[in-house]
């Protein structure tokens, strides 16, 4: 499983541990065991390779069960008896190599069992991941009201499907509203907030007529639950009206802006605001900022897990000009373009959650041509 989860992509599972390759099940072990004996037989060494059968099931216990590894074992141990008997070894010598392959076998047999049982566990804790994955982080449609949009997100830790980024894009009675947030720390108490922040977020969503109210309801749970120390950097935005855009900015990364001229402009925050949960330690509080958002026009929001992922040099990547380069009218193959290009940028892995949420107000589909046509009547009045 590769480090990036790509919420947007390829639904298949993977395997935990990635694809086995096939030399590395049955036949391996079996191999080895074949060659050592060919090498005694034809090489009229005696017992001197004999004490090698050993490596074959404690290969075994790699890839296989107790099963497997006791089978590969039980072939190793015979064939080491056949070939000192064939030499005319005898007495310890002729019992030694036996022995010592029965004790790795049941060794290497308790270490595959122990090996399954971890790989059960981890499906298990994977299953669960995933569970709470669609119930936290819900798939995005392609199209939501009248928008069409596309959501990438990258868990660092590995073997997650969650962290401490977060996401939402609804349709509400008061149109299409959208959270990205990042939550301070990570693990399981970032991902408990996350949550919180995201039940209030769906809830107030709906009942609040002003974006700013849905803001306040999440600042007054976030007080009521967070510790000193915590806090969620968040970009709240909606589409009250058409052509209206409505953003929200609690201390986290500004959003770009693409007009359909492909001018990119970074949203600042006017005024700035302290992060959600650190409203009572300072005397600021969010604005509101309303934009204009017209046909063609795309909104992207981020978080810092993005515009903070490094190269081997140190160097930042550049979100805006990756934009640029791979901007098109899809918002999912944007955003599967940047995704690939960051994964790439920092050499595969991640080192920190990383969230992209893209909406575009598509442009208006043009009249068939039999529309287009004047009516009869019409040209009959204009010749008249």
């Amino acid at each position: 499983m590769t480090q990036a989860r790509d919420h947007d992509g390829d639904p298949r599972p993977t395997r935990l541990f990635g694809p086995r390759p096939a030399m590395t099940g049955p036949l391996l072990p079996v191999l080895i065991t074949v060659v050592i004996g060919l090498v005694t037989l034809l090489g009229g060494a005696g017992t001197t390779w004999l004490p090698l059968l050993a490596a074959a099931p404690a290969l075994a216990a790699t890839t296989q069960g107790p099963r497997g590894v006791l089978g590969v074992g039980l072939l190793a141990a015979g064939l080491g008896v056949a070939l000192g008997s064939r030499d005319g070894s005898g007495g310890a010598a002729l019992v030694a190599v036996p022995a010592a392959v029965l004790a790795v076998t049941a060794a290497s047999a308790l270490a595959g069992a122990l090996r399954s049982r971890r790989e059960r566990v981890l499906a298990d804790v994977r299953s669960v991941a995933e569970a709470a994955q669609h119930a936290l982080l819900k798939p995005v449609p392609a199209t939501v009201g009248p928008f069409e949009a596309a959501v990438r997100y990258s868990a660092a830790a590995a073997e997650a499907r969650i962290g401490g980024d977060l996401y939402a894009l609804v349709p509400t009675p008061y149109g299409v509203r959208m959270i990205v947030g990042d939550v301070r720390g990570k693990g399981l108490p970032a991902v408990g907030t996350a949550a919180l922040v995201l039940g209030v977020f769906r809830e107030a969503a709906y009942d609040e007529p002003d974006l700013l109210a849905v803001v306040d309801r999440i600042e007054r749970s976030l007080a009521r639950n967070l510790g000193v120390d915590d806090f969620v950097t968040a970009v709240i935005a909606g589409c009250p009206r058409p052509g209206v855009l409505e953003v929200v900015n609690c201390g986290h990364a500004p959003p770009l802006l693409v007009r359909a001229s492909t001018r990119i402009e970074a949203v600042e925050p006017v005024p700035p605001a302290p992060p959600l949960g650190l409203r009572a330690l300072t005397e600021q509080t969010p604005g509101l900022q309303e934009l204009s958002f017209a046909d063609g026009d795309q909104l992207l929001l981020y978080t810092d897990g993005v515009i903070e992922a490094r190269d081997r040099d140190r160097a930042f990547y550049p979100l805006v000009e990756g934009l640029e380069r791979h901007l098109s009218d899809e918002p999912s193959r944007t955003l599967g373009a940047i995704h690939e290009e960051l994964l790439a940028h920092v050499g595969g892995r991640l080192h920190d959650d990383a969230a992209l949420l893209l909406i575009r107000k598509p442009l208006p589909a043009p009249l068939p041509p039999s529309q287009l046509a004047f009516p009869a009547t019409a040209l009959d009045d204009l010749a008249g």
